[in-house]
């Protein structure tokens, strides 16, 4: 692996917690995620389950992790099933984990051949009532079309034990998963600092005529070098009138004289992740228009983020965020406000030049799982990411850090990572 070993006591308690919340006599199966081909014999990097990686630790495919709290046979209750290295593997792709290094990463003392599962899940399967399955439920789940490892399992499942319950395993690993761990906040603060540093490298190269993906080569070999996995998201590297689209990525302009780059991007490090926005001009010297522009998003992320606190509801952190956001309209020039007082309240003003949400929970996905009808708590992570986009001037200014949740307000991840005005003419002379 990239990264240095995670110790296993992160998946040791993880583990613990879930059982914790399984109701008696059940199983939980959780499932790898599949490896996804692209044309011909090639296959696009492997990325792991986050709720089999949030229990075991183990980032490799056609691995299963199967906890039966309740079993008569103590050696049945946690058991790790992973693929075996057989001599085609071992010549054509390298060698797989060894039953050694899946204990050491996991902490599971039973780690069985995956070819094995259907034999030794017979023999625990009649004494249980019922069986927790994983399955994707965010809310913005793009494999709503494709069957998954997940869904296979489901099926096989109820066909093979069709009398048992069935119970849903993302319930729990939603509710666990929004508060984070000491060893987690390590992990994202490792992301956030390779950000950094990948951010500052882009601003020493950027000039006038570059092209946006040369900006985002800086940013991949910044990650690389510091041992990331992966970028966090496909990067945004939009110059001028392209920041305007929220979520433009084809990062294939020339950077203008005096156009304004809107960057935004995450590293993912260890399977944990953050995400970072900032802007720039690429000659090294903010216009007026784009100081004003800029100070002002500034001044909705400094004051919105102090809104991050436990006791928050997200529905009310929204709804002031845009009560900031409005009034930096109105003094931006591009909202009257006689219109703003007798608008439409279900078709706002606002929302010509700020049109999303600016808080989402961040951890093993970039847009990590969480109810938003929960209450904001200590150990939660949120972005805080306020933006203005005035397509008829070619502007879009978008800033975003990351946010640690404490007892006394937030802690700001992201600190280290330069967004004073002034700050960044100064490295980009």
């Amino acid at each position: 692996m990239r990264y240095d070993q995670i110790p296993n006591s992160l998946f040791v308690t993880n583990r613990k917690n879930f059982i914790n919340k399984m109701k008696p006599n059940t199983i939980a199966i959780l499932t790898s995620n599949d490896v996804k081909h692209n044309n011909a014999d090639d296959v696009m990097a492997f990325s792991q389950n986050n709720d089999l990686f949030y229990l075991c630790g183990i980032d490799q495919e056609d691995t299963l992790l199967v906890l039966y709290p309740d079993a008569y046979k103590k050696e049945n209750r946690t058991i790790l099933f992973i693929k075996e290295t057989n001599e085609h593997i071992k010549i054509w792709d390298g060698e797989k984990l060894t039953k050694e290094q899946a204990t050491s990463i996991s902490g599971i003392k039973r780690i069985e051949w995956v070819q094995d599962f259907e034999m030794q899940l017979q023999y625990m399967a009649f004494e249980a009532d019922g069986f927790y399955l994983g399955h994707n439920e965010h809310l913005k789940r793009l494999t709503k079309d494709q069957e998954t490892q997940q869904d296979r399992m489901i099926k096989w499942c109820k066909k093979k034990y069709p009398l048992h319950e069935y119970y849903r395993a993302a319930k729990i690993t939603r509710a666990l998963r929004q508060i984070k761990s000491q060893e987690e906040i390590a992990l994202m603060q490792k992301a956030a600092d390779i950000s950094v540093s990948s951010f500052k490298n882009v601003l020493k190269a950027c000039k006038p005529k570059i092209k946006e993906y040369e900006l985002e080569a800086e940013l991949y070999y910044n990650l690389v070098k510091f041992g990331a996995t992966r970028h966090a998201f496909q990067p945004i590297v939009a110059s001028g009138k392209n920041a305007c689209a929220l979520h433009y990525n084809t990062n294939d302009s020339v950077c203008n004289d005096d156009d304004m780059i809107l960057l935004d991007f995450g590293v993912c490090y260890a399977n944990y992740n953050s995400d970072t926005t900032r802007c720039f001009p690429v000659n090294g010297r903010f216009t007026d228009r784009q100081k004003e522009v800029y100070s002002s998003v500034l001044y909705c992320l400094k004051e919105g983020s102090k809104l991050l606190k436990p006791g928050m509801i997200h529905s009310d952190y929204e709804k002031q965020m845009t009560t900031l956001a409005e009034s930096e309209l109105i003094k931006l020039g591009l909202l009257n406000k006689e219109d703003v007082a007798l608008q439409n309240p279900e078709k706002p003003l606002y929302k010509k030049y700020f049109m999303h949400g600016t808080a989402h929970h961040i951890g093993l996905d970039v847009h990590d799982v969480g109810l938003y009808s929960r209450t904001i708590e200590e150990g939660m992570v949120f972005t805080c990411e306020p933006g203005i986009y005035i397509a008829e001037e070619g502007i879009g200014c978008r800033l975003e850090n990351d946010y640690l949740i404490t007892s006394t307000g937030n802690l700001n991840l992201t600190e280290a990572m330069p967004i004073e005005i002034d700050d960044i003419e100064r490295l980009m002379e």
